[in-house]
């Protein structure tokens, strides 16, 4: 028999603070050759909703943006770019979440995007849903190959600023 599958519950996950934020300090590891080295952040996932809930419409953001936030607000180095890129997907799987029960005001996950400009294809709805909700702002989206980029989205990007 088969093992059933349970539905996720993203607002449970983007709750779960799993104790953090935690901090550590990467030197000569396999990380810090990667990341670069010094004292550097985990953050909490409602951290990464809140600077996501942050980027006004018109506006984006990036990881690197959210990154270099998290940073700033915890007095570190760098913030860890898997967890933060992590946290960020599970914020927008949360919103998307939301919205489909019924809820307004949700994080507007499209608004952040990768580092080079590209949608990420892995936030609900993908590709043509999120190329829709940018486009409806505003936004010029073009495709690279497979890769799907925000046309001059250095020019509208921001770094969101952390309570």
């Amino acid at each position: 028999m088969a093992a059933r599958r349970t539905s996720v519950n993203w607002t449970a996950k983007l709750n779960n603070t799993k104790d953090l934020p935690k901090y550590f300090d990467s030197s000569n590891d396999k990380f810090s050759r990667k990341f670069g080295e010094g004292r550097f952040v985990i953050p909490a996932p409602l951290e990464v909703d809140a600077l996501m809930r942050k980027v006004p419409k018109g506006k984006l953001t990036t990881i690197n943006e959210l990154r270099t936030a998290l940073a700033r607000k915890h007095k570190t180095d760098f913030a860890c770019p898997i967890t933060t890129g992590i946290f960020s997907w599970i914020a927008a799987n949360a919103a998307d979440e939301m919205a489909r029960q019924g809820r307004k005001r949700i994080t507007p996950y499209w608004r952040t995007i990768k580092s080079d400009g590209q949608i990420n294809p892995k936030y609900p709805g993908g590709i043509e849903v999120i190329r829709g909700k940018l486009e409806a702002e505003g936004h010029t989206v073009i495709q690279k190959g497979k890769r799907f980029l925000v046309v001059d989205f250095q020019n509208k990007s921001i770094v969101p600023k952390p309570k």
